[in-house]
This record gives structure tokens, C-alpha cells and sequence, in this order.
């Protein structure tokens, strides 16, 4: 429901500024969202929200519980504002402990981190339908500032959040400080690169994947969830984002910067592939789907309009002035199932599967190819960033010398027609750079436009980032991708937990790999371990 503003000099009545008096708020009518689709994915909007009753005349609301228990987020910024999130969640970790009835919150954004200075606040509606959670697009802001903002229900009064607008459309901007993100399994370590990464001096954060890891834990057991058992309903999507968004230094890191957000498998099941077809053999994953992605939506810092079943739209350009557009990807949701692994008398001469060779396979479905191809040809940015989930540089990963082995089981290596299209058009684009997640190590790659010919000319960079706590604390490093033998394209790995810090100028991408000491205990230092630079008009990243 659009919220209700209200100005800066109704700021004392609208959040019950007498002292002493507690806070009232007024009953709303939440808007019925019905779904039109076909008799499966009606199912799948039933699957995906709770019950929907008639809001009932409200008096004075009182928790008996903090209800902001999984801290505030902002995200997507623009010039003129951001998307403010929270969720009242009073019993997170058991459905959330929230009466099915929808509920006031009142919101404010400020020039001041004492809230005094109030440029805009409002009232919207935090509905059962969408776990009590609220998305405020917020409008009418100062370019290229940053702001303060909190919530307030009832009686109780959220933490209070930072977040920055981003340049005017179209301004010579001159700097823009970001870092990256995936891949954060809350079993497999402690979120110490958070911790850090709330320390550092950004004006934005880009998450690239895997924010949860669905079913039961597996591997290393760091720490374990509150809640045993998983059979993908909705219960257990909301509950895992409970899980993992109550931990402190994902809460910090959420509430230091706005968020840039877009998925990878985990979010709904490992490695699952979203382009099948919506018949009856496939119900059961469209309505796993459907829960996965309404969870996800109710728990992140997105922008309208909320999931129709089992479709979200996700991607999407977010420009920093004239100096940076990041061309968020989803590679989850349209692409062809996966291929399996070859065996080795399968391999064609090139050392891919042939069902990866296909052209008709996709990896971005051809609505989201054709949408990033056009983009990217009308780019006028100095800098276009495609900010992605899954390795995008082709390595392999064969030990013999004599054979090569590009496995595609989930990355871009098994979509070979699409990255192609994509490399021609990075080819006539400037400076384009990739970023990518997914693979829990560092990787930085050459990009060129024929990937089987080192002689090729090279059309921009690909910097992967490691993950947050995935696998945790690093093994000893592996040999197979010396870049002398085998894949002279690449020129850096390294697998120890952090994220990646980016600061773009006009002339120079620098890239810092950030990487934490430990994430088997609660504290952490944190270092850079390399440092890439991109030079403007000099496609490829050389060590500084």
C-alpha cells in the first residue's frame, strides 16, 4: 500500500512527540493483490502469503516484545531517494509472533544522524501478507548526500539506519566507493567480514548471491540454526531469513550503506535452474519457487512490484551520475537447466560438453539478454559494472596438460552462445568490468573476445569475489588454475573469507581484496591481500 506522507512539521503528532503519551496509530485497509495466473500459480500466491483478513479496528498498539529484531535496510538508491526496509518480527525465529492483522509504522528520513533535521517521513502499512515486513520507496531527496532514517510502531522505535542518495542522472560525478558480497552460510562461520565491511567508507554495497543457504546444515558446523528440519514451505524461507538476518554484523552492515541486490541458487535450492516450463510435471518447483522468491522479497530493500507466484523481476541498471552504471544480472530465474558433467570421450575437441555448446541455451532468458545488450550499446557511463552471481571467464580446470575440461555445471562456461553475446557487445562497450560471486575464492580474469586464443584481443576484466563465510577459514591453496599452464587469462587467485572494496575515478578501477583473519570465532582482523587496478581506455586489471 503507498504510504501516507506526512511533512516535516507533522513530525511531532505523527510520532506522539508529547513525553510520556504513547504512541497511536490508525487502522489501514491492506490493497487485495490477486493473482491472475493459471490454476497452479494461484496456488502458488496462496503457498506464498498468509492469511489475508479484514483490518480491524485498531486502538493503541503495544509489543511485549521488540518487534525490530532483524534491523532496518536501505537499498537500490537513486538521485532523489532510496527504498527503506524493515520487518516487525517480535518471535523471529517461529513464524515471527505477529497477529494476523496488518499494522501502522511510521517512518522518518533526516539530514542528521540525531534525527533532528527531518526532510520526509510517513506512515505505510506492515501486512501479514508479507510477513509484516515494509517497503518505503522513499522520493523527494537532496542528490548525492547521505541520510539517517528509523521506524516506529507502537510504542518501540527501530534502530536508526545510514544510506546515501547517488548523483544526479547524467553529472560528471568524480568518485564512487563501493564494496562486494556473496555467499554467506550462516553454519560454515561467523559473519566477521561483515563486522568489517560496516567499518569501511562506502556509499553502497552489492551483494551478489547466495544471502541464505536453504535446507539443512552441511559441511564445516561453525555455529547451527534455531530451527531443525526443512520441507521448502514458506515457514521455513521466512524463518531461515529471520535466522540469518538476526545476527548483529549482518544487521551493521545493512545498517551502514544501501544494499544492491540480486540472487544466486541458494536462495531457493542449489544449483536449481529457473527457465522450465510452467506445466504440471513441474508444480512442486514452481510452488517451492514461488515461496522462495516471496521470502526473499519481504526480507531485502527491493523497489515494486512484489513477486507474482513464482516470477520476480529482478534485474535492472542503477546509474552513479555519468560515472558508473552497474547492470544487475539475474542469471537464476530464466536460464536453461543445467549440464551435467562430461565424461571425458563426451568433451568435444575444445574440451567443452557439447549440449554446453548449444546456442540455444540460455543463461539470462532472451527478455533480460536483449535488455543488457541494448543497455550496454547505449551506455554513456565512463565505467558499465554487470554486476553478476556466477563465474562468467571460462578456466580449466583439467591437471593434464595435454586436455582441457570447461565444466559448466553452473557457471557461464555451460551457457557458451550467451556469453559470447555478451563478450561482443563488452568488446564495443568502455570500460566495461564484470563482477561475479558464487565460487568462494578469489579469482581476477582477462576477459577477451575469443577465450580459446590467449592471443585474443582482451575487452575488459572480471573481478570474483570470495564469500562471506561459505566453506570456512581457507585450506591450503589449490595449483590447478596456475595461470602459467593453463589459463593465461588469469591473474590472481586466492581463497581466504572477505569481500572485495572498489573505488571507481574516472581514469581507474581499484579493486582491494579484503580478507578476514578467521570466521570460526565471533571477532576478526581483517587485511588486503591484493590490490587490482583498471586503467580508463586499458581493458584488463593489472596488480598495483
Amino acid at each position: 500500500m503507498p504510504e501516507r506522507a506526512v511533512t516535516s512539521r507533522d513530525r511531532r503528532h505523527s510520532f506522539g512527540g508529547v513525553p510520556g503519551k504513547q504512541f497511536v496509530i490508525v487502522a489501514s485497509v491492506p490493497e487485495h493483490r490477486g493473482l491472475t495466473r493459471r490454476a497452479f500459480i494461484a496456488r502458488a500466491a496462496a503457498l506464498a502469503v498468509a492469511s489475508q483478513l479484514p483490518a480491524c479496528a485498531r486502538a493503541q498498539v503495544k509489543f511485549d516484545k521488540y518487534p525490530f529484531t532483524l534491523g532496518v535496510a536501505s537499498g537500490d538508491p537513486l538521485p532523489d531517494g532510496v527504498v527503506l526496509w524493515t520487518r516487525l518480527a517480535p518471535d523471529p525465529l517461529h513464524g515471527g509472533g505477529m497477529s494476523a492483522a496488518p499494522v501502522d509504522v511510521a517512518w522518518e528520513v533526516a539530514r542528521d544522524e540525531a534525527m533532528k533535521d527531518v526532510a520526509r517521513s510517513g506512515v505505510t502499512t506492515a501486512s501479514p501478507d508479507l510477513a509484516h515486513s515494509v517497503h518505503v520507496e522513499v522520493s523527494g531527496l537532496e542528490a548525492d548526500r547521505p541520510y539517517w532514517y528509523r521506524f516506529r510502531a507502537g510504542d518501540a522505535e527501530s534502530p536508526t539506519g545510514r544510506t546515501h542518495t547517488s548523483p544526479p542522472a547524467g553529472s560528471p560525478a568524480q568518485r564512487i566507493r563501493f564494496a562486494f558480497a556473496s555467499c554467506q552460510n550462516y553454519t560454515q562461520g561467523y559473519y566477521t567480514a561483515h563486522a568489517n565491511l560496516a567499518r569501511e567508507d562506502l556509499d553502497a554495497v552489492v551483494f551478489l548471491g547466495d544471502y541464505i543457504y536453504e535446507g539443512t546444515p552441511r559441511g564445516i558446523l561453525v555455529r547451527d540454526y534455531a530451527k531443525s528440519g526443512w520441507s521448502f514451505t514458506l515457514a521455513d524461507y521466512r524463518d531461515r531469513y529471520a535466522q540469518y538476518k538476526s545476527d548483529r554484523d549482518l544487521q551493521t552492515a545493512h545498517a551502514a550503506f544501501p544494499w544492491i541486490m540480486t540472487w544466486d541458487d541458494h536462495e531457493v535450492e542449489n544449483n536449481y535452474a529457473g527457465g522450465i516450463e510452467k506445466d504440471d510435471q513441474h508444480k512442486a518447483a514452481l510452488l517451492e519457487r514461488a515461496a522462495a522468491y516471496q521470502a526473499y522479497y519481504e526480507h531485502q530493500p527491493l523497489r515494486g512490484p512484489r513477486p507474482q507466484g513464482p516470477d520476480l523481476r529482478l534485474y535492472r541498471s542503477i546509474s552513479y551520475g555519468d560515472l558508473v552504471t552497474f547492470f544487475v544480472l539475474d542469471t537464476r530465474q530464466y536460464r536453461s537447466p543445467e549440464v551435467s558433467l562430461c565424461r571425458e570421450e563426451e568433451e568435444t575437441p575444445s574440451g567443452y560438453c557439447p549440449a554446453s555448446l548449444d546456442p540455444k541455451r540460455t543463461m539470462l532468458g532472451a527478455q533480460q539478454r536483449e535488455w543488457l545488450l541494448g543497455e550496454l550499446g547505449g551506455s554513456r557511463a565512463q565505467w558499465n559494472v554487470v554486476a553478476q552471481s556466477v563465474r562468467f571467464a571460462q578456466q580449466d580446470s583439467n591437471p593434464d596438460a595435454a586436455r582441457h575440461t570447461f565444466d559448466g555445471v553452473d557457471n557461464w562456461m555451460g551457457y557458451v552462445a550467451d556469453r559470447q553475446s555478451i563478450v561482443d557487445r563488452l568488446a564495443k562497450t568502455k570500460n566495461p568490468v564484470v563482477i561475479s560471486g558464487d565460487s568462494h575464492v578469489n579469482f581476477v580474469y582477462d576477459l577477451r573476445r575469443d577465450f580459446a586464443d590467449p592471443r585474443s584481443p582482451v575487452v575488459g576484466a572480471e573481478l570474483l569475489g570470495t564469500s562471506i563465510s561459505s566453506e570456512g577459514d581457507a585450506s591450503p591453496a589449490s595449483t590447478q588454475f596456475d595461470p602459467s599452464t593453463k589459463n593465461p587469462q588469469l591473474r590472481f587467485f586466492d581463497n581466504h573469507r572477505g569481500y572485495v572494496r572498489c573505488s571507481i575515478e574516472r581514469s581507474r578501477l581499484t579493486a582491494d581484496f579484503r580478507a578476514v583473519s578467521t570466521v570460526r570465532q565471533p571477532t576478526a582482523s581483517v587485511s588486503t591481500i591484493a590490490s587490482f587496478a583498471i586503467d580508463d581506455g586499458r581493458p584488463g586489471a593489472h596488480r598495483i
